[in-house]
């Protein structure tokens, strides 16, 4: 079975913690135990996410100021590097010696009319005060929000169109490679409107569900994991009246609410993969990682036709 995991950002730094590099690689050597359990039966592709790496070299970007900050498809770019590299020696570690790994830095393309860049809505980098960030707009040409009692940029969100590195992840994977991509959604990228064929950088971010649904679509996958936080999806979740949902179909889901920052990605990335292939997304908890597999943890989201999930 293919199966498709995408990872979530807790799996590399828990709430709280430092953004240090030996607590994310402590992290990262729990969820390689998990992932290798998978990776022993089953054929085994890895996204992740990557947002408090990328707000770290903002920060540390920032600090520097004789050198303009770096924008953000090569924040992404770098922070796939560093997390795959981090992925790929702790399930080397746990995997046996001939299981071939890869990681592959990921493109992924996005629409330049797509709504969201005339909407920003992701924060991104350090916090301000109302007056430096309406500076550093004008300065820079950013767009600000307030974010709680503070300020800070914000960026388009636009959808994943397409994956780049699709064939070569389908060559790794024919030949039994476990394999790492897609890190962070990918690095935004689109063809300048008035060059033929001119590939450029974005400064967006991607959901990392979503591109990691689509990339699941696109392989053919059998079976689409996003391994978060939380043990599976709830009704009324936080409320006294919240209640665990095991199973859910796009119809149900329809009928529903959920969180826009958290929970409502996720459960748009498995409807559409659930919807477009006819198989079983699941969302869970990363501890659960063998019961989410087999459909017996986490929540299940499924086609009515789907009468074995």
């Amino acid at each position: 079975m293919r199966v498709v995991v995408a990872l979530g950002g807790n799996a590399l730094l828990k709430r709280g913690e430092p953004m240090t590099a030996e607590r994310q690689r402590a992290n990262i050597k729990v969820a390689a135990a998990a992932l290798a359990r998978v990776a022993k039966d089953h054929e085994l592709v890895v996204s992740h996410g990557n947002g408090p790496q990328v707000g770290l070299l903002a920060l540390q970007g920032e600090a520097y100021k004789d050198v303009e900050a770096y924008p953000l498809d090569i924040l992404g770019a770098e922070t796939q590097g560093m997390i795959g590299y981090m992925l790929e020696q702790e399930l080397g570690n746990q995997l046996p010696f001939e299981v071939p790994l890869a990681t592959v830095l990921t493109m992924v393309e996005v629409d330049p009319a797509d709504p969201a860049f005339e909407d920003p809505t992701k924060f991104v980098g350090p916090v301000y005060d109302e007056t430096k960030a309406t500076s550093l707009a004008a300065e820079k040409g950013w767009s600000v929000k307030p974010d709680g009692q503070y300020w800070r940029r914000v960026v388009p969100s636009p959808r994943p169109q397409r994956i780049f590195e699709l064939r070569p992840t389908k060559w790794l994977l024919e030949h039994g490679t476990v394999v790492i991509c897609a890190g962070g959604g990918g690095v935004p990228t689109m063809y300048a409107p008035d060059q033929e064929r001119q590939l450029i950088g974005v400064e967006a971010v991607i959901d990392k569900d979503l591109a990691t649904s689509l990339l699941a679509r696109e392989l053919d996958a059998d079976l689409f994991v996003m391994a978060t936080d939380v043990d599976a999806v709830y009704a009324d979740f936080g409320q006294p009246t919240q209640r665990r949902l095991p199973r859910l179909t796009p119809a149900e889901i329809e009928t529903m609410n959920f969180a826009a920052g958290s929970m409502a990605p996720k459960v748009l990335a498995a409807v559409e993969f659930a919807e477009a292939t006819g198989k079983r997304a699941a969302i869970g908890s990363l501890d659960e990682i063998d019961g989410l597999v087999a459909g017996t943890s986490g929540t299940s989201i499924v086609t009515e036709h789907v009468t074995n999930a």
